[in-house]
């Protein structure tokens, strides 16, 4: 229970890892999409970053969407600069497993990208996902501006009386600005692409999230 307390509990201020300078990743091309993973990205195109339990299925999830232009899995909402996997892992930077998308919202919007994020995980678990337990496991949405904020929050409280009715709990997720994102490593990208057969814990409640402007009052 104790191991389970520490792995649950985010590091006191001032008592992260100290990370390092350095990036730890340059990823190359998405090798499912063949676009770049980095900026800049085309004019015009949006992206988000989101947290949703272990970051190999939840890429999957946004890659196979049509208008998504790239994803990349890294590190965020932490302390810790430039993490590690293991580092990550150890519940000791604060850090979450993400997903960056990146896509042209000529053909998705911006709400769409959020129903695919509520209707592929369980946002009402703290910090876990089924079987994964950790601070890197927990449910968020990181936004780059107001309107993203607004839309997220929104999406959030359409969603929660879906899930009241269904009988599942309170959504857990965290609605903050983005701070930096850093890339995991290489071998972490694109995982279930390069390892079709790979681990895949992702799973969503069965819930649909409805999507359009919520109703006054």
């Amino acid at each position: 229970m104790l191991f389970t307390r520490q792995k649950t509990s985010m590091p006191e201020p001032g008592q992260a890892l100290p990370g390092r300078e350095h990036p730890i990743a340059s990823p190359g091309p998405h090798v499912v999409l063949g676009n770049p993973t980095t900026p800049p990205w085309p004019e015009g195109y949006e992206s988000l970053v989101v947290g949703m339990g272990c970051f190999w299925g939840a890429e999957r999830v946004f890659w196979e969407l049509p208008g998504v232009w790239t994803t990349a899995v890294g590190y965020a909402g932490g302390e810790t600069p430039n993490p590690t996997y293991d580092e990550v892992c150890s519940a000791r930077t604060g850090h979450n497993e993400v997903v960056l998308v990146v896509w042209d919202p000529a053909q998705v919007s911006l709400e769409l990208i959020l129903k695919a994020f509520w209707e592929n995980h369980d946002p009402t678990q703290g910090m876990r996902q089924g079987n994964d337990v950790g601070t890197q496991y927990r449910s968020g949405i990181y936004v780059a501006d107001e309107r993203q904020r607004e839309a997220a929050e929104a999406s959030r409280d359409r969603f929660q009386p879906e899930l009241t009715k269904a009988r599942r709990g309170e959504i857990t997720t965290e609605i903050v600005p983005l701070g930096p994102f850093y890339y995991a490593e290489d071998y972490h990208q694109q995982y279930l692409a390069k390892n079709p057969n790979g681990y895949c814990g992702l799973g969503g409640t069965g819930v649909s999230c409805p999507i359009g402007v919520a109703a006054a009052g």
